[in-house]
């Protein structure tokens, strides 16, 4: 059976993780964990893009080799991974043997198939994005160290694949999304598509994969850390997993590297005779007061920052329900306070305090028993079984904060419920009655509790995983009404999410 395969972007080991890193590898988490709540076979891959010119820089300026250099980095974003709650199944660096070795036998392939051959280029070459641009991409202002260079290197025939990738675009329309970034490939390539150089010489650029047909140049960092997609689940090397997890059904990433993943990396694979990814996803960015977080104007927003201080399933739960997928989304410090209180101290949190105090108080600590149910009970119950399919469908179609608002909105309804019956009024009275009607609405209260957080354990996997033991639910991945037993023993729960009082 078929690998759910998902990656990430490679991070470039330049710098320190930040909110869009961040945010593009809880993403690829969520969506991990919402395939195993389906209890589908999952494969998740991210890690780190280690060679090139701001690297051996960096490295010199810091008085150190470029291995060691990458080596600090790479710790920083696995801590912060780890901080986060990012379970991956492999993290590849592209300075292992196991990827630097598959890159050497892909151009050592294409070089024999003359699908690289050797010229001369002269053009602008943009030093932050480490490649040749056009004029018009110079015009339009988005590159920064522009210079003019001239000098002999050797090239890809990515325009040999110009119309068979128009092609596949147009009938695969899910290949690239959201359509606006589809839109913006297709116009892209109405213009002539140049020949992709895939080298630098060595007397500019030592640290490199070296090419396997020319001693004197290195991969151009590109060409090189595309290939991970393949290298890490054992191309020309481990096939019965390539097998398994090709092709990809997600590769995820932030919309600034999307002509590289939607145009450089399929005509490689094209020239490799290997079938193409399902989805390359492309999400917007994070706004900081309306302006792109940057680090050149500083606001940048470390997430361990807010996650040491809030928790890491709380910026989970911002980010993943504020970011509709392909949109810019804005980040303030204030929204993430007032979502916090409402949606998670208010709603969530109180609601778990409520029920499990109840029971706890009144029943011995075990769920109760369910009697007869009148029109407030079976109108919930119905709600709890239908809403999951619509929930789990947008899940799966990338509309999570439409998801995460439907869960709200189931939890949110069982506050209303427990508001109109008044289990705790109900459990005052010596009428029998009475008592079991508070029975059988803590019992549907807790049933529906247990459903809201099965299906937010994907977003918040600490938390939730904290309130289903407290139930008595070993399992997160059932989310059908009336599984948690009548007599289920529960254990009393901390406050889940305390309020943030903000400061006034």
């Amino acid at each position: 059976m078929k690998k759910f395969y998902i990656t990430t972007p490679l991070y470039y080991v330049n710098d320190e993780p930040h909110i869009g890193h961040a945010y593009t590898t809880i993403l690829a988490d969520v969506m991990t964990r919402i395939q195993k709540i389906q209890n589908n076979d999952v494969y998740f891959l991210t890690g780190t893009d280690e060679h090139g010119q701001k690297v051996q820089e960096a490295a010199i300026k810091n008085k150190t080799s470029p291995k060691e250099h990458v080596d600090i980095y790479v710790n920083r974003f696995k801590k912060v991974w780890n901080e986060l709650d990012i379970e991956f199944d492999d993290f590849i660096r592209t300075t292992e043997k196991r990827h630097t070795d598959r890159v050497q036998d892909t151009l050592k392939m294409l070089f024999e198939k003359n699908e690289i051959y050797q010229n001369e280029y002269e053009g602008l070459y943009s030093v932050s994005e480490e490649r040749f641009i056009t004029e018009k991409e110079a015009e339009e202002g988005n590159f920064r160290e522009i210079k003019r260079l001239k000098e002999k290197n050797y090239f890809f025939r990515m325009s040999k694949y110009q119309s068979k990738l128009i092609d596949h675009i147009q009938n695969n329309p899910d290949f690239i999304k959201p359509e606006s970034r589809k839109n913006e490939i297709l116009g892209f390539l109405k213009k002539p598509l140049n020949d992709l150089c895939i080298s630098r010489p060595k007397e500019r650029l030592k640290w490199g994969i070296e090419l396997p047909f020319d001693k004197d140049y290195v991969t151009y960092v590109w060409f090189d850390a595309l290939l991970n997609y393949i290298s890490a689940i054992g191309w020309k090397s481990d096939d019965k997993l390539f097998d398994e997890c090709w092709p990809a059904d997600y590769h995820l990433m932030a919309k600034d590297i999307l002509t590289t993943h939607c145009v450089y990396w399929p005509t490689m694979l094209m020239a490799c005779n290997i079938k193409l990814p399902k989805t390359i996803f492309a999400h917007g960015g994070w706004l900081m007061d309306e302006m792109k977080m940057s680090k050149s104007i500083g606001n940048v927003i470390k997430p361990l920052d807010l996650a040491y201080k809030f928790g890491s399933d709380s910026l989970r739960y911002y980010l993943m329900s504020n970011m509709v997928l392909g949109q810019d989304a804005s980040f303030t410090l204030d929204s993430f306070i007032q979502k916090y209180n409402s949606d998670l101290a208010n709603d969530y949190g109180n609601l778990a305090n409520r029920v499990l105090t109840l029971i706890n108080k009144n029943f011995d600590s075990k769920i109760p028993k369910t009697f007869v149910c009148n029109e407030y009970d079976l109108k919930l119950i119905n709600h709890a079984k239908e809403i999951p399919n619509q929930i789990i469908n947008d899940f799966n179609n990338m509309q999570i904060h439409k998801a995460i608002d439907l869960i709200m909105q189931l939890l949110r309804s069982v506050n209303k419920y427990l508001e109109i019956k008044a289990p705790w009024k109900l459990l005052k009275s010596d009428n029998t009655k009475d008592r079991e009607d508070a029975s059988t609405t803590l019992n549907i209260s807790a049933q529906v509790l247990k459903i809201g957080t099965v299906l937010l354990n994907p977003i918040m996997p600490t938390k939730t995983n904290l309130l289903l033991s407290a139930m008595g639910v070993n399992s997160c991945n059932n989310y059908s009404f009336g599984d948690l037993k009548t007599g289920t023993q529960i254990s009393k729960l901390k406050n889940l999410f305390p309020r943030i009082e903000e400061d006034k």
